[in-house]
């Protein structure tokens, strides 16, 4: 009983009920007090501070004025329809990053993406290809893997490889443009490995910054011998599963502090610069010609949002203009420097990642989009 009635701040037996505790003075009530409204204050002040609250009063504010104002009521509109066509593949790439975080150990990352040879480059792009994600669903699951001990050239490889050279894409655009469509699709994976295979090179002489989350792997370590033993030792009943979805929803959570603000952002400025674009330039200054070109890539920047989605209007820009190339750079484009993804990268990877990107994509699919528009039907 004298247990039950200990002062939780001075530890001598407690005469006084207080805030379901037991104290010794009403000294010790007031400093009890005092601590605890530091705590609240502490923890509204932490709320506030949400990049995850940030991202939706954003989107929330941006929404609000376009439906206060006709001026902005344009952007408002294609902020929702950035949301409406992307907004499932940002969750998918969360809770996918969340179940990657929860399930799949460091070393197994760090055994398959961080050695310093071309098969982790060949793996990544791989691996991009078969995830079959949106540009900006697999921006989570990139940085997820970059958390898990994915070297930075292997993250690299994987976030260009999985939007446009994605098995889902394949098919779309092969369907929508047939051969020259495939052509497309492959040469947006030869970007994504040559960049990768460049940013190994750039690793070797310490131009680009390291991963902190990479781990030692010791010798003759097996994922399939690790994966067998960890299988035998788990147990398969309800209070698992139930750790394991609280466990996938931190994951979860924690990565949508790091990504969500900066996609909320990245949609927010793309809805401005889609808005001010006037439609009927396509037509007039996108053409087979060096200016044609740069302006695609402009373009592509201001208006990406989804592979999937950007995909038949890349098809629309080659039936308007006959120009294969312009409507590689379109779609390469918006990858590369879409302002989400380069924000993510600069907030996770560093500045000096985010410049060797933009260095060594841009030149390629430039010169890559010159030769395809010789290809002109």
């Amino acid at each position: 009983m004298q247990q039950e009635r200990r002062d939780p701040v001075c530890g001598m037996t407690g005469t006084i009920e207080r805030h379901g505790h037991w104290f010794c003075s009403p000294g010790c009530i007031a400093r009890y007090e005092a601590q605890a409204s530091r705590t609240s204050a502490s923890q509204a002040l932490s709320w506030i501070r949400d990049p995850i609250v940030w991202a939706f009063g954003l989107v929330a504010a941006t929404l609000s004025l376009g439906a206060l104002f006709p001026q902005a009521s344009g952007v408002a509109e294609s902020l929702w329809g950035y949301l409406s066509q992307a907004g499932w593949a940002i969750a998918l790439g969360l809770v996918l990053g969340g179940v990657v975080d929860h399930y799949v150990p460091k070393e197994y990352i760090s055994f398959w993406l961080s050695r310093k040879d071309r098969r982790t480059i060949y793996a990544s792009a791989g691996l991009g290809f078969f995830a079959s994600s949106c540009s900006h669903g697999c921006i989570a699951l990139t940085i997820e893997l970059y958390r898990k001990g994915a070297s930075v050239p292997a993250v690299i490889t994987f976030l260009l490889a999985s939007p446009w050279a994605s098995l889902s894409l394949t098919f779309l655009i092969v369907s929508l443009m047939g051969l020259k469509g495939l052509l497309i699709v492959l040469l947006a994976l030869v970007v994504a490995m040559n960049t990768g295979l460049v940013f190994q090179w750039l690793e070797r002489r310490g131009l680009l910054d390291s991963n902190p989350h990479t781990v030692l792997v010791t010798p003759g370590f097996s994922v399939w011998g690790d994966l067998k033993k960890r299988l035998r030792q788990r147990s398969w009943d309800l209070q698992t599963l139930v750790g394991d979805l609280k466990g996938i929803g931190r994951g979860t959570l924690n990565l949508g502090r790091m990504v969500l603000f900066w996609v909320a952002l990245g949609f927010t400025l793309s809805a401005v610069f889609g808005t001010l674009i006037p439609h009927g330039w396509w037509s007039r200054f996108l053409g087979p010609t060096v200016l044609g070109l740069l302006t695609t890539l402009g373009v592509a920047t201001a208006i990406e949002i989804c592979s999937e989605g950007t995909a038949p209007l890349a098809v629309e820009l080659y039936r308007q203009t006959g120009a294969l190339g312009n409507a590689f750079a379109f779609l390469m484009g918006g990858v590369v420097t879409d302002f989400t993804e380069l924000s993510v990268l600069w907030a996770n990877l560093g500045k000096r990642a985010v410049g060797w990107l933009l260095l060594t994509t841009l030149p390629q699919v430039f010169l890559l989009g010159m030769v395809m528009n010789l290809l002109r039907k």
